[in-house]
């Protein structure tokens, strides 16, 4: 197929084409961005010679074949400039089913234009033939766990995001695990679910944020402690970085799926892990639970209590103003840890029962006391 009968579509902001000899040097400078070698399999090193291939063979080639369907973004930079800004196809796996693929160039990233061009790119391939579409039944999402950045795009278009499959996808190191996820011709191409955000929050003497990639040392500090191990007896013993990396991963996948709200308590001065503070199983029947632990550091300074004073009110603000909206906060803690407890006790939660063997220790199951705490007992106090 020629570029000439490749459509173009344009939902007036960006436009949808066949690549041309021109874009050969943005083709290039997407190809040699960090973000791109790590997350897509381009060759490394990416020569020039690359980019022609890619822009007058690969591109066109999987047109004339009928098995990739591959348009140029263009799109308006911040300077008034129409510019390359990016590469979406789908990739034809027969039977109404494709794959689809997208990448950004650098400039073109945080902008919306790649949501832009998914959303032109799925309603053509959903589109009958008779309506100059493909007649698309299914589309498939696929994504290196830990892409966050593709994931939530696809989030946002109204893909599912239905787990990870172990050592699936073949990439340019091996396999790895990988992200999947489905969109059906008559979804709405619109966001599932929410995705919750970890803002930042100012308290006195403490900060509260999301984590990063800096923070898996104190992480791994945290845990290897004596104390923190006893009380938190399911933690992998010896505790590694790897087990830290998984630990914050599994954080953000429980914000993308609305499910929590993580937050490192950090030193306001230097930005340092002083320990965690998190309201999880948002949206159970029981109540959100709050729980909490703190770097060796920081313990004797006041720094839980407030932490977890600042999330129970991020918990019960109104969505509107910021907050979750929450009406009940749960917190769960073993019956002997007083340390723990204190930190309830003086937030005002209120003791309501004591379950038996309901949390495990270094040395076994011992029995928990259980709190909560109402939206109204705030306004009350």
């Amino acid at each position: 197929m020629t570029p000439a009968s490749v459509p173009t579509l344009s939902d007036g902001v960006v436009t949808l084409r066949a690549h041309r000899e021109e874009d050969v040097d943005a083709v290039l400078e997407q190809s040699l961005d960090p973000a791109s070698v790590r997350w897509t399999r381009v060759p490394v090193p990416y020569s020039r010679d690359d980019a022609k291939r890619f822009v007058r063979e690969v591109m066109p080639g999987g047109w004339a074949a009928d098995q990739e369907w591959g348009f140029a973004v263009e799109a308006v930079d911040p300077a008034g400039s129409a510019r390359f800004a990016g590469t979406v196809s789908l990739r034809d796996a027969g039977a109404g089913r494709a794959e689809i693929a997208y990448g950004a160039h650098p400039w073109a990233r945080g902008t919306g234009h790649v949501e832009r061009a998914l959303r032109l790119l799925l309603a053509w391939g959903f589109r009958s033939p008779a309506e100059g579409g493909r007649g698309l039944e299914t589309v498939v999402w696929w994504a290196e766990e830990g892409n966050w950045a593709s994931r939530k795009i696809a989030w946002k278009v109204g893909f599912s995001c239905d787990g990870t499959v172990r050592r699936w996808l073949d990439e340019r190191d091996g396999l790895v695990d990988g992200w999947v996820g489905t969109l059906g011709r008559d979804d709405l191409r619109q966001p599932r679910h929410p995705w919750l955000e970890a803002p930042r929050i100012h308290g006195d003497g403490v900060a509260l944020r999301l984590h990063r990639d800096e923070d898996v040392p104190r992480v791994v500090e945290a845990c290897r402690d004596e104390r923190s191990a006893y009380w938190l007896g399911a933690l992998p013993a010896p505790y590694t970085e790897d087990h830290a990396r998984q630990h914050l991963l599994n954080r953000t996948d429980q914000m993308a799926r609305a499910l929590g709200v993580y937050w490192i308590i950090a030193d306001p001065g230097t930005d340092e892990l002083l320990g965690t503070v998190s309201l999880m199983n948002i949206g159970s029947h029981a109540g959100a639970e709050v729980g909490y632990w703190a770097h060796p550091d920081a313990r004797g300074r006041g720094v839980m209590s407030e932490a977890v004073r600042l999330a129970v009110r991020h918990a019960f603000v109104d969505v509107e103003d910021g907050g979750l909206g929450l009406d009940k906060v749960r917190l769960v803690s073993a019956v002997d840890n007083t340390a723990s407890i204190r930190v309830a006790e003086v937030n005002g939660f209120r003791e309501v029962g004591v379950e038996r063997a309901g949390t495990i220790c270094r040395d076994g199951r011992h029995d928990v006391v259980i709190f909560d705490l109402l939206a109204e007992d705030l306004r009350l106090s």
